[in-house]
């Protein structure tokens, strides 16, 4: 009772039908499920159940049979027979040699499938468990009817979260896994085809004081922009799209749809046309310098990616121009649902626009916005076409592999695409996963929409 309580109404008890339990209690077919997977559910009748877990057995031990323990053997080395040619009958025959790529990809997909292979055991192993418990008990065990019913009635939710399951496993944590794999191999532009493990080399090479392709002194450059500019982007969105929505959503403001509307225009055009144009007309022949210089206002075109400050600055300021909406609709939503009744219980106490900003309005946006904040906070970290298609990185000093603009994910793009350095490409994904993964939590776990959920129910 006192777990039940420190635990919570949601807290859920243990399942009885647990694999020590199995392997402890059950009977010479419940233990023998542990090998022949689904034995004791088809000696239960429970055919459909116990033939599917035997069918999956048998195609895991034919895959590992011929290709997975290949692919497993061949992973501690990545191969190690080059292409080459051979005489064959006075002819010369190419002989394909090893690819460490698909080498490591399909040894990753081995290792997982293992991983799944363990826990197949396991559902084996308390699926028999429970038919026999069950059959004890009711004289047999739930036939395949009763199994779907549950199955679409207190197992809903594992029927439902299967397909969104699968789809993290294969399209998020396997290339995530074959990524920091990477990381720690020479696979770069002089080795595409067979390349080795070389440990932490290439984490050496990121926080090095040379001059090469990387170092720590780019690492850290990159990083503080990134982070400056997701705050910049992140938060002048947040409070002049605040400000722009609660004038338009003031009683006195007319016309709100037409201002919503046009602040809702760039929403419509697609994003990478317009950052296009805007990148064009930015140009030093741009038709923005061109209309300055006839008027007279500027005897040289503006900087705009040529010079650091005035790159990230209008960078900065065209962000702007394409976030603000999204804010605008998502706040103009929150002070849609903000009771009446506080606006009116404040100003009949005698409190000010002010006080009723600060004490209502502003803590109410940021108990409901945080985690958008949080999540538009890691998108502006991995805001890959703002920073892609307005500026390109420029200016990017010489011999440097990234610009002054240029984000991690944009210097990683660069790393791989342009430079084929994949494994130096690999650690800087590593290494912006855990600066988000820290700022994410810290953020959102010191937020009161984490600490008080009932705070505004």
């Amino acid at each position: 009772m006192k777990r039940r309580k420190r635990m919570g109404a949601d807290y859920v008890a243990p399942s009885p039908y647990s694999v020590k339990a199995a392997l402890t209690k059950g009977d010479i077919f419940t233990k023998l499920s542990a090998v022949v997977f689904g034995l004791g559910n088809i000696v239960r009748r429970q055919f459909v159940k116990g033939v599917a877990l035997l069918a999956l057995e048998i195609a895991f031990i034919v895959f590992m049979i011929t290709s997975g323990a290949g692919y497993l053997g061949k992973l501690p080395s990545l191969g190690d027979q080059e292409q080459g040619k051979q005489l064959v009958d006075g002819f010369w025959v190419y002989v394909q040699g090893d690819n460490s790529v698909v080498i490591l990809l399909y040894g990753v997909c081995t290792i997982v499938a293992c991983l799944l292979f363990v826990y197949l055991w396991t559902i084996s192993l308390k699926c028999a468990y429970k038919a026999e418990c069950l059959a004890r008990k009711d004289g047999k065990a739930p036939d395949l009817k009763s199994d779907l019913h549950a199955l679409t009635d207190q197992k809903a939710h594992q029927l439902l979260m299967f397909l969104p399951t699968l789809g993290i496993l294969v399209f998020t944590v396997l290339p995530l896994i074959f990524m920091i794999s990477m990381a720690f191999t020479s696979y770069d532009r002089d080795h595409l085809v067979l390349f080795d493990w070389v440990g932490l080399e290439n984490f050496g090479k990121v926080f090095s004081t040379g001059n090469g392709t990387v170092s720590a002194r780019l690492f850290v450059q990159v990083t503080v922009w990134t982070l400056v500019w997701a705050f910049f982007a992140t938060f002048l969105n947040f409070f002049l799209g605040m400000f722009f929505a609660m004038v338009i959503n003031r009683r006195t403001t007319r016309f709100k749809g037409f201002w919503r509307a046009c602040f809702s225009m760039s929403i419509a055009v697609p994003q990478f046309v317009s950052l296009l144009v805007m990148h064009t007309m930015l140009q030093p022949t741009g038709a923005i310098n061109r209309l300055l210089m006839q008027w007279g206002w500027i005897d040289q075109a503006l900087p705009f990616f040529t010079d650091t400050t005035w790159a990230r600055v209008t960078v900065i300021v065209i962000n702007l121009w394409v976030g603000i909406p999204y804010t605008i609709m998502q706040i103009t939503g929150i002070l849609q649902n903000i009771p009446a009744d506080l606006y009116e219980a404040a100003r009949i106490d005698g409190a000010n626009w002010w006080q009723i900003f600060t004490k209502i309005t502003m803590p109410y946006i940021i108990f409901v916005l945080t985690p958008y904040l949080i999540t538009t906070f890691t998108g502006n970290v991995n805001n890959f076409n703002v920073i892609y298609l307005l500026s390109g990185g420029a200016p990017v000093p010489i011999g440097d592999s990234a610009g002054t603009t240029d984000l991690l994910i944009t210097w990683l793009y660069k790393l791989t695409v342009d430079k084929n350095d994949y494994n130096l490409g690999a650690v800087i994904g590593i290494m912006t996963f855990i600066v988000l993964a820290v700022v994410s939590l810290v953020t959102y776990r010191n937020s009161g929409s984490y600490k008080n959920e009932e705070a505004f129910r």
